[in-house]
């Protein structure tokens, strides 16, 4: 699948962990039923540093992580605040993701569809946002191995993909053309606040 708008918006942020190996604490939850397809899964992941330096000409920030991992930031023109950040300020990162997959009605019409809300740092404050996006998608069945457990997805932009299904799904009630519906559910958010 293509990058997702969102996707473009936070990543310069997520690369605060995502690129330099950051430790955080992380959760995940899955809740599902026995035997039906599908279910609601989702991932938690938190960092958090501490700000150790501020190069205010080329808007750089280091931070130190709780371990002693050190990294350092570009803040871009989006960060309305640069100005309120100090030495000793807490950064906190978090990003959820939680995904619901279920099988479509034979009848249902289903549509695609990308939201995006964003909630920024009003003037004066410390710099932080929150966005949320959610997205729904849906996706055909192409091909079955009830051998292997698995079924190939293809999604509406061409590309596919092959799932492992669980054990405790009856992989004889479906068939080639049975579509799956996919919810996704990204919040993330950033802050910058006094120890």
């Amino acid at each position: 699948m293509k990058l997702p708008l969102h996707c473009l918006i936070t990543l310069a942020a997520l690369s605060l962990w995502s690129c330099t190996g950051i430790d955080g604490e992380y959760t995940s939850s899955a809740d599902f039923e026995e035997g039906v397809p599908g279910g609601k899964f989702s991932e938690t992941t938190t960092i958090t540093a501490t700000v150790t330096g501020i190069d205010a000409e080329t808007r750089k920030i280091t931070f130190v992580t709780p371990k002693g991992r050190k990294f350092t930031s570009t803040a871009g023109p989006e960060v309305l605040n640069f100005d309120q950040i100090r030495l000793g300020d807490q950064l906190t990162a978090t990003l959820t993701d939680e995904v619901v997959i279920r099988m479509a009605r034979p009848d249902e019409r289903v549509e695609e569809f990308l939201e995006l809300d964003a909630d920024l740092a009003k003037a004066g404050d410390k710099p932080g946002m929150e966005t949320v996006t959610t997205s729904q998608m849906v996706a055909t069945i192409t091909s079955l191995s009830t051998r292997q457990r698995k079924v190939t997805l293809a999604f509406p932009d061409g590309d596919t993909q092959r799932v492992k299904v669980r054990p405790d799904v009856h992989l004889d009630q479906f068939q080639k053309g049975d579509r799956v519906v996919i919810q996704l559910t990204e919040i993330f958010a950033i802050s910058l606040k006094k120890p």
